[in-house]
């Protein structure tokens, strides 16, 4: 599969991000570099940029972007290979203590749809699904997981009203051979639903494969984790934004950023979520979820400094 990624709300983010030449930003979420290489343009002397993500391909291609940028007066960079839940100690052994403007998209790239790491049903693939290398793959929850459990879990992260028939059918084939692969999977899902299921316009195995990646890369706790970290660190007059695609962690999101408003931490502003224009959602299908939220951090609020050390990566 060719790679190809296109960064959803471009526009809306520089807007709603309003950076200055000065400002320190945190990307943490590199993906395909888009969004990273245009908070990067925007910044100028005197600024520092962040860049963060648990796929080291991605830190690559935003080591890639940077190099790109000629200007003498370009900012101060830092990439990291990490997962943005470790936000707070990345910050602190940087020795940056407060942060102007942060994003969060919670999209993968179309470079890990591409990447033979079984994100996609299109092709017959390993069935890892994790960003990094390592931990807890999607083929090892699907092989050792109860059935219950694998019910549970894709009803709770891929929505999917057939969990209970899904974990039966996929208990019943890795009884006779493991379950390794994305056609494998793909083939137990189907047995564990109706035929009508299968000639939707989405893809029957579309939640079962998102629960799947969510679980192994502990998605839902990372989030909680990483925005926590964020507000945490964001300065007076701050502004984080977080796009998130499905109505799981959009939740997360609004929850979390309501909760800070109400505890006089700031604003979301809007109040409503940014989606994408009908122009790029004609361009761009993969943008037709994507949501856009803001919090601005009150101008009151005040951040304590974290303690000063060595930065992991310094582009200077």
């Amino acid at each position: 599969m060719e790679a190809r990624h296109d960064s959803v709300l471009m526009q809306e983010v520089l807007e709603a991000l309003a950076i200055e030449p000065s400002d320190t930003v945190v990307d943490a979420t590199l993906g395909g570099a888009g969004h990273f290489s245009s908070l990067l343009a925007a910044l100028g002397e005197g600024g520092v940029i962040i860049g963060i993500d648990a796929d080291p391909a991605a830190v690559e291609r935003g080591r890639a972007a940077y190099a790109l940028d000629r200007r003498p007066e370009r900012p101060v960079a830092h990439l990291i290979n990490d997962n943005f839940r470790n936000l707070g100690r990345i910050l602190e052994r940087l020795g940056i203590g407060q942060v102007d403007k942060m994003l969060f998209d919670l999209g993968w790239s179309g470079y890990q749809i591409a990447s033979p790491r079984g994100f996609s049903f299109q092709s017959d693939e390993p069935l890892l699904m994790t960003y990094g290398e390592g931990g807890e793959t999607a083929a090892d929850i699907i092989n050792s997981s109860t059935e219950e459990d694998l019910a549970d879990l894709i009803f709770a992260y891929g929505e999917e009203h057939f969990s209970r028939g899904i974990a039966r059918a996929i208990v019943a084939a890795r009884g006779k051979e493991r379950i390794l692969t994305t056609d494998a999977l793909v083939e137990a899902i189907k047995a564990g639903t109706p035929h009508w299921y299968h000639d939707r316009k989405t893809h029957p195995a579309t939640k079962t494969f998102q629960a799947l990646r969510i679980a192994a890369n502990d998605e839902i706790g990372s989030l909680k984790e990483g925005l926590a970290a964020a507000l945490a660190a964001l300065a007076p007059g701050g502004r984080l934004a977080v796009i998130s695609f499905h109505s799981i962690e959009d939740r997360v999101v609004k929850n979390i950023l309501r909760d800070a408003a109400e505890a006089g931490m700031g604003s979301m502003t809007p109040k409503k979520p940014i989606a994408p224009t009908h122009a790029e959602i004609l361009a761009n299908r993969r943008a037709r979820s994507a949501k856009l939220r803001v919090f601005e951090r009150s101008a009151a609020s005040e951040v304590q400094p974290m303690s000063s050390i060595e930065p992991l990566y310094l582009y200077a």
